[in-house]
């Protein structure tokens, strides 16, 4: 279907691993205004605030967030305040204009005990203060009644940024064993693939002819398929080394250990499965496996 008319959309947090991909996912539907750190400080609402009433968009997408999930635990603060209170926040602004806000969200949310796979209405105990923060500001969002979209997902990874496939890259470099979790299961889903399932949410959104009955709420975003931070990194491991790249850590030197032998200030989350099966079914969307995801971005990763 075709787009009748552009929205004005307002992106934050454009620098990190989502935004980055969001520019290029968004830029087809409408007229896009990035904001990073440099051109926005989110610690100082009213600055935020201020570009939202100038603007006044159609659709907020806000991909910033506080992502350092150990040192969230000695700076709560800052954590709450950039992912709580922050899109709290612009939740009312959205309101108050009649925009859509899409929020990003996280597997921390829950403290990881369940068997199988988490779905949306499963009760959130977050362990840590990155997750609690996270929790708070999708509470916040919901509170405000303001038309929004909140994507869970996990493990996330891509070719802008930081993430576990580079370090693993980096130190199959430098290294030549490595010992890596194997007790904590999840999706590895790349930030192509959510700004690519975000791109064709709004676009359904912004082509409904009836946005009052839209299926607003949240919904878990994540490739198809589990495995370990050990499988993961052996995959990594082994497409570089098909690849011809050149490296002192040989996929078969990898050592899988119990997290409780590689403690961390922040706990995490044992079992991070989500069932996207809402987010599929509501809008009609295949997601690949994540063997599939991660191929495409570690062809550029290695390319660089």
């Amino acid at each position: 279907m075709m787009i009748l008319q552009q929205p004005v959309i307002l992106l934050f947090g454009k620098n990190g691993q989502v935004g980055f991909e969001l520019q290029r996912a968004l830029s087809p539907l409408g007229l896009v205004h990035a904001f990073g750190r440099q051109a926005c400080d989110l610690t100082q609402l009213s600055q935020v605030r201020a570009i939202v009433h100038q603007l006044r968009p159609n659709i907020i997408v806000n991909a910033s967030a506080y992502t350092a999930v150990d040192k969230a635990e000695s700076e709560p603060q800052i954590a709450y305040l950039i992912n709580a209170t922050l899109p709290s926040m612009l939740a009312e602004e959205a309101a108050s204009i009649g925009a859509l806000l899409v929020h990003y969200s996280t597997d921390y949310v829950f403290d990881g005990t369940q068997p199988g796979w988490y779905v949306e209405d499963d009760i959130p105990n977050p362990q840590s203060v990155y997750g609690t923060s996270k929790l708070a500001g999708e509470n916040g969002i919901a509170a405000t009644g303001c038309r929004n979209l909140i994507f869970r997902t996990s493990w996330v990874f891509g070719a802008h940024g930081g993430n576990f496939a580079k370090t693993i890259l980096r130190l199959a470099k430098e290294r030549e064993s490595l010992n890596v979790i194997a007790d904590q299961y999840g999706a590895p889903t790349s930030a192509h693939l959510i700004a690519d399932v975000t791109a064709q949410v709004i676009a359904q959104y912004w082509n409904e002819v009836n946005r009052e009955s839209f299926p607003y709420g949240i919904y878990h975003l994540v490739a198809a398929g589990e495995t370990t931070w050990y499988e993961y990194a052996k995959y990594v491991i082994a497409y570089a080394e098909k690849a011809g790249i050149e490296l002192r850590l040989k996929s078969s030197a990898i050592e899988a250990i119990p997290s409780i032998h590689y403690p961390l200030p922040a706990p995490r989350p044992s079992n991070s499965r989500l069932d996207s099966g809402k987010l599929r079914k509501t809008f009609d969307l295949t997601l690949p496996d994540w063997q599939q995801d991660i191929v495409h971005v570690l062809e550029k990763i290695i390319t660089v």
